[in-house]
């Protein structure tokens, strides 16, 4: 999805901002295959372009990506206010979560971290280890290194990050944790939205919930706001989510 975002921002006038990408995940793929992108050029105006991304590997669609992007211009202003977290520096890093976990939690103790995060709350390994219970996640994000100035990067890499702790609130609202718990989820579809200009190698927060789980699928909805409390971009990723009690 972020690779999508840059495909189609490097065929768009410097002048329009991404505006919303919306992605359906069609078919599973091979991560040793290289992924060809071929982007759709669906309209073209002064103020704003629409793009089609398919994601293939030979002739198999992984997923088709929607992506407009529109004209900055002034207009009414307004946004929800962030929750009250801790600054990110006095949070521990993601390793010092895992110390402890590391046959519980295996997959991510072992997994690459392009992106830093702060949980301000435990994670979900550790809040079942306590027996606990939360109906949100808030976690600090940001690229471990600096980014160049391209605010295509900065996108794709928020993007990219969406895609960590959104549907956490899932399982952590039932008590249960990856690791622990026979838990299968794979993502359906994930749209973002973007309000305002953002760096994503300054520190963001992303705070998570889940407005809904029904059906074997779970709806997982994120709001990603700066230091200052600027509202930068909204999320909304739908998953299936199968958990087998009793097996683990």
């Amino acid at each position: 999805m972020a690779q999508s975002v840059v495909a189609s921002g490097r065929t768009v006038s410097d002048r329009l901002s991404l505006a919303a990408i919306s992605t359906h995940f069609i078919n599973g793929g091979d991560p040793e295959r290289d992924i060809e992108f071929r982007v759709q050029r669906l309209r073209d105006e002064r103020s704003f372009a629409n793009r089609r991304v398919d994601a293939v590997q030979g002739e198999l669609l992984l997923s088709s990506a929607l992506v407009s992007y529109l004209k900055d211009s002034p207009g009414l202003e307004h946004a929800v206010k962030p929750p009250t977290v801790a600054d990110p520096e006095t949070l521990p890093s993601i390793d010092e979560h895992l110390v402890g976990y590391e046959e519980t939690v295996p997959m991510f103790v072992a997994a690459l971290k392009p992106i830093e995060w702060r949980y301000d709350n435990d994670p979900a390994w550790v809040l079942k280890a306590k027996s606990e219970r939360l109906e949100h996640n808030r976690v600090w994000m940001k690229t471990h290194a600096a980014l160049p100035d391209d605010p295509v990067l900065h996108s794709a890499a928020l993007v990219y990050s969406s895609d960590t702790t959104v549907l956490d609130s899932i399982i952590t609202t039932h008590g249960l944790s990856w690791g622990y718990d026979r838990i299968f989820a794979a993502t359906i579809n994930h749209s973002v939205w973007f309000h305002r200009p953002l760096r994503f190698d300054d520190w963001v927060l992303y705070a998570t919930e889940s407005p809904v789980a029904s059906a074997g699928r779970g709806m997982g909805a994120g709001r990603y706001f700066d230091r200052e409390g600027a509202l930068l971009a909204s999320t909304i990723q739908e998953g299936i989510i199968k958990y087998f009690p009793g097996r683990s």
